[in-house]
């Protein structure tokens, strides 16, 4: 056996021997949970006042927050509502809290929801652009990292390429990520880009 291998760092015999940081870490999520359950409510909420002009199931299905440990080797915590994946029919709206990166919302529309709203995203162009958003490049559409390889921003598309972006892929996913420092504020900012969102897809 080689010995190396299971020596610890300095920082790393710092780090096992004492417990406050794990404590502070699972703190730090149970607060995240917290946290997605008042946005939780907010975006329920909302729905109930636009349900008529959605698809029938996007308010049947009720939400869902999970938690995982290792995106990429950090923990993080998801909030889908709404929440319709029927194999490549998708309509879902992801909220993520990712360990040491961000929070995102993401629109994620595939198969017969993609084509449904096609026209409309693809309209929204310059809505998308004033609002920070990126769009998904990536052939991979569980892929929720912010790389060159998987959103670029849509601020650098002009109608054309839009067009074809949209009418090309498969999937489309429409994605916005805030700072981890406005843990204070993101809820409201959170629900106001949710809004904006589901708002395109109703007008």
């Amino acid at each position: 056996m080689d010995g190396a291998k299971i020596r610890l760092s300095a920082k790393e015999m710092e780090l096992v021997t004492n417990a406050d940081w794990i404590l502070t870490k699972n703190g730090i999520i149970d607060k995240g949970k917290t946290l997605f359950g008042e946005l939780q409510e907010e975006l329920i909420a909302h729905l109930k006042t636009i349900s008529p002009l959605l698809p029938v199931d996007v308010t049947r299905i009720p939400p869902k927050i999970s938690k995982g440990e290792n995106y990429n080797g950090l923990p993080y915590l998801i909030l889908d509502y709404p929440r319709i994946f029927d194999k490549q029919n998708i309509f879902a709206i992801r909220t993520l809290f990712w360990w040491g990166n961000f929070f995102s919302i993401t629109l994620h529309l595939g198969g017969v929801h993609k084509d449904e709203y096609e026209k409309k995203c693809i309209l929204a162009l310059e809505l998308f652009k004033q609002h920070d958003f990126y769009f998904c490049i990536n052939t991979d559409q569980w892929e929720h990292h912010f790389d060159s390889s998987n959103y670029i921003p849509v601020k650098d598309q002009d109608i054309e390429e839009w067009k074809q972006h949209v009418k090309e892929k498969p999937f489309l996913k429409m994605a916005k990520k805030y700072s981890l420092h406005l843990w204070d504020d993101a809820v409201d900012k959170l629900t106001a880009d949710f809004k904006i969102l589901t708002g395109m897809l109703v007008s």
